[in-house]
C-alpha cells in the first residue's frame, strides 16, 4: 500500500497501514454496476472493504451476477458478498432466478420447521451458485402490533416460541449450505409503529415486554447465527438516550454479556433516516462502531457516503475518540468471518423448487369460501413496492388467468387519482360476473380500506382476500410473494381446496 492510497488528510497520518485496513474491515458498502463497478469501490476493497451489499440494481440475470461477485473477489478474496434474501415479497434476485418460497409469517403459520428449512435451504443454494455468501435473513422480529409498518408477513409471527423454532431451522439449513445468516433487527423492530427507513422508531414498551421478544434472538445465537443486525429504534427502557444501533448498554451490556453473542454485529443501513436525519451516516458510523458493531452498513450507490463513513471513523480513531482496540476487535471478528463464508462452494447440490409453493398453499387461510369463484372479476388493492425491500409489483390477476383463462381485473398499486371514478368504472366492466376485492393490510392504507368499502357497498356477494395479514377476509394469504398470490388463486380457481 503506498502513502498515496493511505492518505484521507494530515491529520490521519498517525494511522498505519494495518489499523486502516481494520478500519476498512468495519465497512459493508453499497455501489452501482452489473458488470463492472467504480473505481472507487476498487480501491476501497484493496484498503480492505469488509464487503458489498447488492441490491436489484446489481442485478441483471444469474449468470451476470456471478461473473460480477468473481470479480469482486478477484481484488480481495476475503470479501464477503451479502444481500437481504429473506423470501416472500422481500429479496433483489427475482431477475436470477431466485426460488419462489413465502414469506416468513406464512412458513410460521404452516409451522412446520423442517418445511422452513427446506425454503431456506432453496433461498441459501441460489446464493450459493451466484457466489452470494452473507445473507441478511432471517428476521427475528415479533410482530407485535397492529399498526406495525415494517415488520409484518416479515416476521415468523408474534409467539416467541415459534420464532424461535423457526428461526433455528432457517439458520441451520443456511449454515449447511455455507452461507452466512443474519438474525435481524436486535432487539426487535416489531413493537413500533414507524418505519425506521422514513424516522426514528420507539418501543415504549417496559422492560419486561422488551425482553420477552428476545427469545428468537436467543435461539438464533445457540443455533450458532454468525451476525446480526442492530435496530434503529429506540428503548427508553433499557436506553432512553439512543437508538439500539448506537447503545453501548443494548449492543455491549445485553448483547454482548445477557446473550453472550460473539459473531459478527451489523448496523443496519446508516443512510435510513432513523440515523441519516439525526446523526448523519458519518457520526452513525463512528459512534455504532464505538457502541459494539463490528460493521455498519452504507448500502446507497453513493460511494463518497461510504467514504465519509470511513473518513470519520479513521479520524476517530487518530484523534482517541474511537479506541484501537475497539477497531481491532471489530476486525477480527469479520476477518474470522471472512474465513468462514467468504469463498463459495465449488458444487452446489440442487435444493427443493416445490418447497415455496408447498408452504405457501399449507398457510393459506379460510373464513367462508364457495368452492370456486370461477370467471370473476379481480380488483387487486396493494401498496407499492417499498423501495429498500421490495422486488414487487405481483399482482393475483397474474397468478389467476393461468389457472382461469375467464378471469378478467384490475390492479392497482398506490393510491389512484380518483378512486371513485375507478369504482364505477370496475363495477361497470365487472356487470354480474363474481367479483373479488384483495387488500394488502388496508388497516395501513386508507385508501385500500376506502376502496374496498365502496365495492362492497355495492356489491356485498363480493369476496375477500387479505395479502397481508388478516383483516376479515373469506381468504388470507398471510403475504404478497408469488407463491402466495398462487396458492390464492389456486383456491378462487377451485384447482384446490383450503386444506
Amino acid at each position: 500500500m503506498t502513502s498515496e492510497q493511505l492518505s484521507v488528510g494530515p491529520a490521519l497520518s498517525s494511522v498505519s497501514s494495518d489499523l486502516d485496513e481494520a478500519v476498512h474491515r468495519c465497512l459493508v458498502a453499497g455501489f452501482e454496476g452489473t458488470t463492472t463497478f467504480p473505481d472507487t469501490l476498487k480501491r476501497l476493497i484493496d484498503r480492505g472493504l469488509g464487503g458489498v451489499i447488492l441490491f436489484t440494481r446489481n442485478v441483471r440475470d444469474a449468470e451476470q451476477v456471478r461473473e460480477l461477485t468473481d470479480a469482486l473477489r478477484a481484488i480481495r478474496p476475503d470479501l464477503l458478498v451479502a444481500i437481504d434474501n429473506e423470501g416472500g415479497g422481500i429479496g433483489h434476485l427475482v431477475a436470477a432466478g431466485a426460488p419462489e418460497v413465502p414469506g416468513s409469517y406464512a412458513l410460521g403459520v404452516a409451522d412446520d420447521p423442517n418445511l422452513t428449512a427446506r425454503c431456506a435451504d432453496a433461498l441459501a443454494g441460489h446464493l450459493a451458485t451466484l457466489g452470494i455468501t452473507a445473507s441478511y435473513a432471517p428476521v427475528a422480529d415479533l410482530q407485535r402490533r397492529a399498526d406495525n409498518p415494517i415488520v409484518r408477513t416479515r416476521s415468523f409471527g408474534a409467539d416467541p416460541e415459534l420464532a424461535a423454532r423457526h428461526l433455528r431451522a432457517w439458520i441451520t439449513a443456511t449454515e449447511a449450505r455455507g452461507i452466512a445468516s443474519c438474525a435481524k433487527h436486535f432487539p426487535g423492530h416489531g413493537g413500533t409503529e414507524t418505519d425506521s427507513h422514513h424516522d426514528l422508531a420507539v418501543d415504549p414498551r417496559p422492560a419486561a415486554e422488551l425482553r420477552a421478544d428476545l427469545e428468537p434472538f436467543r435461539a438464533a445465537v445457540a443455533a450458532g447465527v454468525p451476525m446480526l443486525m442492530s435496530a434503529h429504534v429506540v428503548y427508553p427502557a433499557l436506553d432512553a438516550n439512543r437508538p439500539a444501533t448506537l447503545s453501548r448498554r443494548i449492543l455491549g451490556d445485553l448483547l454482548r454479556h445477557d446473550l453472550g453473542f460473539d459473531g459478527v454485529l451489523v448496523s443496519d443501513a446508516l443512510e435510513m433516516k432513523a440515523i441519516a436525519d439525526r446523526y448523519g451516516e458519518a457520526a452513525g458510523a463512528r459512534i455504532a462502531l464505538a457502541a459494539g458493531a463490528d460493521q455498519v452498513i452504507v448500502a446507497v450507490p453513493d460511494l463518497e457516503v461510504t467514504l465519509s463513513c470511513r473518513d470519520a471513523v479513521l479520524h476517530a480513531v487518530d484523534c482517541g475518540r474511537l479506541s484501537e482496540e475497539r477497531v481491532w476487535e471489530a476486525a477480527g471478528r469479520v476477518r474470522r468471518l471472512a474465513q468462514r463464508y467468504a469463498t463459495p462452494a465449488g458444487v452446489v447440490a440442487a435444493w427443493d423448487a416445490g418447497a415455496g409453493l408447498e408452504a405457501a398453499r399449507r398457510a393459506v387461510r379460510s373464513r367462508a369460501l364457495p368452492r370456486a369463484v370461477r370467471g370473476a372479476h379481480v380488483v387487486d388493492l396493494f401498496p407499492p413496492p417499498h423501495p429498500a425491500l421490495n422486488w414487487g409489483g405481483e399482482d393475483l390477476l397474474t397468478e389467476l388467468r393461468p389457472l382461469d383463462p375467464t378471469a378478467n381485473g384490475t390492479a392497482v398499486s398506490g393510491e389512484p387519482a380518483d378512486p371513485a371514478a375507478l369504482v364505477d368504472g370496475i363495477l361497470r366492466i365487472c356487470a354480474t360476473a363474481p367479483l373479488v376485492v384483495a387488500t394488502c393490510d388496508a388497516g395501513l392504507h386508507p385508501w385500500q380500506a376506502w376502496f374496498r368499502e365502496a365495492l362492497l357497498a355495492r356489491r356485498p356477494d363480493a369476496v375477500r382476500v387479505d395479502t397481508g395479514l388478516p383483516e376479515g377476509g373469506d381468504l388470507c394469504s398471510y403475504g404478497r410473494g408469488r407463491v402466495n398470490l398462487r396458492a390464492v388463486a389456486e383456491v378462487l380457481s377451485g384447482l384446490r381446496e383450503v386444506g
